[in-house]
């Protein structure tokens, strides 16, 4: 072998080993960094809702694509008082929105409908409003669609909230059809709205031809192998390893504060603005799929992560501030750092989502107990975790 291939074959090992130490020190430094943050940090945050016998929550914080904690406290429900674990399943609550979201994505992806398409465009009978309101509308909150539990209550005006019959998302559309004006024209203003992702989840159905608990299971839950994952229909199926919802008794003193089953509402039954219900488990694999653009390319996925200001205006909150909405997801940076979120909060439900891309960082918590703020505790975790503290 001359000296010159000798040379070119030193200096090729040389450069082979350089990658390899390189690499090996990148994963240590990366390993490095998590361990800069305890498990028991990040237990003693959620130290006040260990409990054998009253609800609490489940806690996931993944970090570099990897679960690093999760855990769960207390229990599922006060009759059997099984603890919850990673396998609890929890109503994940308005949390379920970028899943409606992502369902009419992939219709997208398929040709089958387009955001600038018309709620008349699939519904031919609603009202003249819906003929200016688009699918990027419903997505992003800028409809202008009547609040449906309002025009639901107004139908009941003597009735104790518990007995009002439970409305579905057809129920939703038909109420929806019923009004003659929006509150609001179409893509003027920014406002949260339960009505479009309900709008949302008959769109899919109407587009696919198939029920939509049943087209979230064939094109995101199955894929993915999220088993225990499902949008919940009374008497059609069943929650596995279910927690159910609790709100503290309001008429008693603080003192002598006990916890009641608050498990449903008449709104409970609405799939497309909350009723997934799902489990720390399952929720890795749906963080680990977003990361990896898993179901939509990350072209696909940039128009979700892309918030539309309205005509009138920068989104703003009910206190003010203001507000970034994608499709699903709320946009608004923490602390310098990028963040895709999103909270739940439903009768004896509190949950979240927060996502750091940037960081590779996700937090979730789930919460069978109504008392709870998980995205505050999410945050401290946060701070923890992104050394913002």
């Amino acid at each position: 072998m001359s000296k010159i291939r000798v040379c070119i074959r030193r200096l090729s090992i040389l450069k082979s080993t350089l990658a390899t130490g390189l690499l090996v020190f990148a994963v240590f430094s990366s390993a490095a960094a998590s361990a800069q943050v305890s498990s028991s940090q990040i237990d003693a945050i959620f130290a006040p809702l260990k409990s054998s016998d009253a609800p609490g929550a489940a806690v996931l914080v993944v970090r570099n694509g990897r679960p690093v904690f999760r855990r769960g406290y207390g229990v599922t429900d006060l009759r059997t008082k099984t603890k919850i674990d990673a396998h609890t399943d929890f109503r994940l609550a308005s949390f379920t929105k970028q899943f409606t979201a992502a369902c009419i994505m992939l219709l997208a992806h398929d040709g089958k409908l387009h955001y600038d398409d018309h709620l008349t465009d699939f519904f031919p009978e609603f009202p003249a409003y819906g003929k200016s309101i688009t699918v990027r509308n419903l997505l992003n909150h800028t409809s202008g669609l009547p609040d449906f539990e309002e025009v639901l209550m107004k139908q009941y005006p003597h009735t104790p909230p518990e007995q009002v019959p439970q409305i579905h998302d057809a129920g939703v559309l038909k109420l929806l059809e019923q009004q003659t004006v929006g509150e609001f024209p179409a893509g003027s203003k920014w406002e949260y709205s339960n009505s479009g992702y309900a709008v949302l989840a008959m769109i899919v159905e109407r587009v696919s031809g198939k029920p939509f608990g049943e087209f979230l299971h064939e094109r995101i839950f199955a894929p993915l192998k999220m088993t225990n994952t499902l949008a919940y229909e009374k008497g059609k199926n069943e929650v596995p390893h279910r927690a159910y919802g609790h709100s503290k008794n309001e008429e008693m003193n603080k003192t002598d504060a006990i916890w009641q089953e608050t498990d449903q509402s008449p709104t409970s039954a609405v799939l497309g603005d909350g009723g997934i219900y799902s489990s720390l488990d399952d929720l890795a694999k749906w963080d680990r799929a977003l990361r990896n653009h898993t179901l939509l390319t990350a072209a696909e996925m940039e128009p979700a992560l892309t918030a539309v200001e309205p005509t009138g205006g920068p989104a703003k909150s009910p206190e003010g501030s203001s507000l970034s909405y994608g499709f699903g997801w709320f946009l608004d940076p923490y602390r310098g750092h990028k963040r895709m979120s999103h909270d739940g909060s439903t009768i004896g439900f509190r949950t979240t989502i927060q996502r750091f891309p940037d960081d590779a960082l996700t937090i979730i918590i789930l919460a069978n107990r109504s008392d709870q703020n998980p995205e505050a505790l999410a945050l401290k975790v946060a701070d923890l975790c992104l050394g913002t503290k």
